[in-house]
């Protein structure tokens, strides 16, 4: 026994051996530089494109708020769901190489219709062809992602090659992060800080730089082709368990009284054969514990979303510097290179000596992180609440006055708590909750405080009409010799784009020009005042402007993100611009959502990682590439829940949505803590040779030319 024990062990340390010196005669591949290659220029041109998407949507094309979002979250999960059909194809038709060639072309063609959609001058329907090129995108993106590291792995020879295997997706991975964060933080300049088509920004840039970085991508993995180890289709699992699942279903509902089994997948042992149906039954045992994970997807995909949203709404001034509210998504891939890392030497080895060191234990974990990341952003959001404009509801309106006059008025009237109130020369009055059912109408009575004939004005009455659920504003002005009250409809609305909005009152006897003029860039927009007269809200970059009347230098004025401002403009008694703040502007720090951005980073790193190592140890081995479909879908999932709660609008404010997101994931995990607790392990059996006829199943045995009634067993 001892001297069989050494026997075995000598022929083990041979193997090894054999498999290190493998190591060392196979060089490493030279096809993986085209394929890591190839994976940073499409991930560069998916993330660049995904990075402005929602701010094209409402800035360009008009979409609200919830709308994006919907988009955003569908475009997401037709991604995701498409992993299925190019795993599909690749397998059962094209291969892996073709499939990665012909979709990348529809890609890049999907990109070229967005780019050439927001092309203002071309005059096509932006609209039509964003959503064209997003479903083409969804198709080619969705179609290559479960193949490209696949692809990648079978460039090498196992197990002499497996060290190889392993740096090989660390540097995939490495390369789909960089990509993304290269994109994140290129893309909004882009955007921003170029303009193009006589337009303030460059969405063009913004969607055509990655587009470019797509059709590199091609070209590359074009270039490598000589080098790669292209695998002919070798059959779809996805359809083999299909069928497998379908028969036992169909089978079951027929033989169930009269051919009873110990589990339903056993009545297609028949047609598909035993090992076939053991490892189903392994497969659909790990796809229990995925029931709950499409959640922490609902959340994690919503920095995208809701959370550039949030961004939008807060002021990015670093003094140095000024942060776009779509670079934020670029916290997240720069966290994840440095957690990886982290985890390993530090993170794991502090969860081990707290017990947690099972990888469902981490995912539980990892969850309650993504929790924990949107009762985060709830307290920002319950902070930024105090900045957004007062929007009258139903049942309510509001009422602003502005004096144009350089005189103090008092004014008498029957508003509710405002039956005499003072309003200073150049200022405004605001009633933001005036309770008001259809049409109200006060009077008043306005009588001047301050000497002189252009003050001077009769004490007769007048009124004021309000409207429910609208902004109604009046501006008291110069009209020929008397005073006049104008009256026009208000929006205190922040900007979708978290811009400054402005609005000139003119109170002057003559047209006279008036120039606003960026101190940072010197570019110029002018307003005209046409005597006496209200225009239209402008919206504007936040930087330092001079104010020029008729070429006069009359005011300095900083106007700031989500700020909305009125200038009055008058020459009564020499000329004046006075500014007055109607909203204020962001006053929250862009800074502040960082810490929802590095927990839910934590969580990313624990639930993604862990679960797909868990997935792939607990599969068979010829069941891995279905559970890679399986775990794409569940990102798909997630998305579709946000499709629907943004859809149904349950909520008027935010915070209560973001509330709903986080108990929604906590309640999750305690499921996933149950699923988790009552798992375990089916173990595989082991099929000998001689039982292989035994098991074979009719399509099997067909293709192999067995089913000659004379076939007899081998050991008969």
């Amino acid at each position: 026994m001892l001297d069989s024990n050494k026997e075995d062990a000598t022929e083990a340390g041979q193997e090894i051996r054999d498999v290190e010196d493998g190591q060392k005669k196979l060089k490493y591949p030279r096809a993986i530089p085209f394929i890591i290659s190839n994976e940073f220029c499409e991930r560069f041109n998916y993330y660049g494109m995904r990075t402005v998407l929602v701010l094209y949507l409402t800035r360009k094309l008009d979409f609200d708020d919830d709308t994006a979002t919907v988009l955003y979250h569908t475009f997401t999960t037709l991604v995701y769901f498409m992993c299925v059909l190019g795993a599909i194809i690749a397998d059962s038709w094209l291969g892996k190489f073709r499939t990665i060639l012909y979709l990348s072309i529809v890609y890049t063609i999907g990109s070229a219709c967005i780019t050439l959609g927001a092309i203002p001058t071309w005059d096509l329907d932006a609209r039509a062809m964003t959503i064209a090129g997003l479903l083409l995108i969804a198709l080619g993106s969705g179609g290559i992602k479960p193949c490209v590291a696949a692809f990648g792995g079978e460039q090498f020879k196992l197990p002499e090659q497996a060290k190889y295997l392993a740096l090989f997706f660390s540097m995939f991975y490495f390369a789909v992060n960089s990509g993304s964060f290269v994109s994140t933080m290129v893309t909004p300049i882009l955007r921003e800080d170029v303009k193009c088509f006589d337009e303030d920004d460059c969405f063009p840039l913004a969607f055509g730089v990655p587009g470019v970085l797509m059709v590199v991508s091609i070209i590359i993995f074009i270039i490598g082709r000589p080098l790669y180890k292209i695998s002919a289709p070798a059959g779809n699992m996805f359809v083999k368990v299909s069928k497998c699942i379908w028969t036992a279903i169909r089978t079951r509902s027929r033989e169930k009284s009269i051919n009873p089994r110990e589990h339903w997948l056993d009545y297609s042992e028949k047609r598909w054969g035993r090992q076939l149906v053991d490892e189903t039954r392994i497969l659909l045992n790990v796809l229990k514990l995925y029931i709950p994970l499409p959640v922490f997807w609902a959340l994690f995909d919503q920095q995208g979303s809701r959370w550039t949203f949030q961004a939008t709404r807060m002021d990015g001034d670093l003094g140095f510097w000024t942060i776009k509210p779509d670079q934020m998504q670029v916290i997240n891939p720069l966290l994840i290179l440095v957690f990886i890392p982290l985890y390993e030497v530090a993170f794991y080895p502090l969860l081990s000596m707290i017990g947690i060191r099972r990888p469902l234990q981490k995912l539980t974990l990892g969850g309650i992180f993504a929790g924990l990341a949107f009762v985060i952003s709830t307290i920002v959001e319950i902070q930024l609440e105090s900045t957004y404009a007062v929007i009258p509801k139903a049942g309510e309106a509001q009422l602003r006055i502005f004096n144009g006059m350089n005189c103090d008025y008092r004014v008498q009237s029957n508003i509710p708590e405002h039956a005499d109130f003072m309003l200073e020369r150049m200022s405004m009055f605001e009633e933001k909750y005036l309770s008001v059912k259809g049409k109200a109408t006060y009077t008043y009575t306005l009588s001047s405080s301050g000497p002189g004939q252009d003050c001077a004005l009769a004490e007769e009455q007048r009124t004021f009409v309000i409207e429910e659920e609208k902004q109604l504003s009046y501006f008291i002005r110069k009209q020929n010799t008397g005073i006049d009250m104008l009256r026009y409809e208000d929006d205190t609305e922040k900007s979708s784009k978290g811009y400054p909005l402005l609005r000139v009152l003119g109170n002057t006897a003559t047209n006279r020009s008036v120039v606003f003029r960026d101190i940072d860039t010197s570019d110029p927009f002018d307003r005209h005042t046409n005597g006496s007269y209200v225009y239209d809200l402008v919206e504007s970059y936040p930087s330092d402007y001079e104010i020029y009347v008729d070429g006069q230098l009359i005011l300095t004025y900083t106007m700031r993100l989500g700020g909305v401002y009125s200038f009055i403009v008058s020459d009564i008694n020499g000329l004046v611009v006075q500014p007055i703040i109607v909203t204020d502007p962001n006053s929250v720090n862009m800074l502040w959502l960082i810490p929802q951005y590095v927990v839910m980073t934590l969580g990313e790193v624990m639930y993604s990682i862990t679960g797909l190592e868990f997935s792939f140890t607990q599969a068979p081995e010829s069941m891995k590439s279905v559970l890679q479909g399986c775990w794409q879908l569940t990102v798909a999932v997630g998305n579709l829940i946000v499709v629907i709660v943004a859809e149904a609008k349950i909520f008027d404010a935010q915070k209560w949505e973001f509330v709903l997101f986080a108990g929604l994931m906590f309640v999750d995990m305690g499921l996933f803590s149950i699923l988790a607790w009552r798992y375990k392990q089916i173990p595989l059996k082991t099929y000998e040779e001689d039982d292989l006829n035994e098991t074979l199943s009719i399509d099997q045995k067909e293709q192999n030319g067995l089913d000659n009634p004379s076939f007899k067993k081998s050991d008969e």
